[in-house]
Order: structure tokens, then sequence, then C-alpha cells
């Protein structure tokens, strides 16, 4: 699989050199709250259902939306680093990312407007397989954490624009 990795991760990269217009990619997401806090969502043809624990007044049929924020946190520095290691021939076995988030509820539900509604702290651990020097696994680091996307959407403000349809 690494092979068929390399040699799709070089011709993508190689294309976009070529032709950077081609670069540019829009990505989307349908949801529909359903029942109760419940939340359908259909991405590329996946389905996932987004829902609150009980606590917070939801039915528990999947993971609420924080929670995928974590999880897509994870998986894209998951992603990102084996997409590098196989770019820069660091054999990895495997990532795992452990990631937990501080939140405080009063925002969410405007308790207390001077408290934020989203995390005010994400940390976590990445644990790499891998039979590569301490200082090629610090490179690796360096450069996934430059260019993991999900990263930088948290890192630096992205500008987002919400309309309320009639």
């Amino acid at each position: 699989m690494s092979k068929n990795l390399a040699e799709a991760i070089e011709s993508t990269t190689e294309k976009f050199r070529l032709a950077p217009d081609d670069a540019e990619a829009v990505f989307a997401a349908d949801s529909t709250l359903r029942d109760g806090l419940r939340c359908d969502v259909t991405v590329r043809g996946h389905a996932l259902i987004v829902d609150e624990p009980p606590q917070l007044g939801g039915g528990d049929a999947g993971p609420n939306p924080v929670e995928l924020l974590l999880a897509a946190l994870g998986t894209c520095q998951e992603i990102t680093y084996k997409a590098y290691a196989t770019a820069l021939g660091i054999d990895v076995r495997s990532v795992t990312v452990k990631l937990e988030g501080d939140i405080d509820l009063r925002g969410f539900l405007g308790i207390n407007d001077a408290v934020r509604p989203g995390f005010h702290q994400i940390r976590g651990t990445v644990d790499i397989d891998s039979d590569a020097s301490a200082e090629d696994l610090a490179k690796l680091k360096q450069v996934v954490d430059t260019h993991c996307p999900v990263l930088d959407m948290l890192s630096t403000p992205v500008p987002i624009a919400l309309e309320l349809k009639d």
C-alpha cells in the first residue's frame, strides 16, 4: 500500500505544481436536524449521525459536534503524518492521536455571556509506530504541523459566511 500511496502523493503533487489552479477544491457537507437534537449528515454520499448526549438533551445517537471537531483534528493529523512520512521516505506503521478539549458549557447554554461557548484548550498526544530516528520524527512533526489543514483551520481564523435562507 505504501508504494501506491507514494505514487498517488507524487502524482498529485506534480499535477498541482504544473497546474496550480487545479489545486483549488470545494468540500461540502449537508445536515438536517431531525428528532430532538439528532442531525443527519451527508458527506460525499456517506451518512453520519450527530447528536448530543442525554445530559445535554440529546438521544446519544452519535458523537456531538465538538467531539467531531476533535475527531477531525486527530484524523487529519494521522493522515498528514502518513502522507508526509511516505513522501519523505520515513517508515510509519501507524499513527494514533488522542485529544481532549476543555469547554465550559455555561457559554453554550447562555448562562454567562463572558464564557466562550467553544473549547478554551485542546491538548493531546501523537503516538507514532516507527523505527525512524528522533530527529526524523521531529522533522516530520514540524512538517505535519505546518501542513495539516484542520490544525491550520483551528489555529487561524477562517472567514465564515452563514446566511439565513428565506
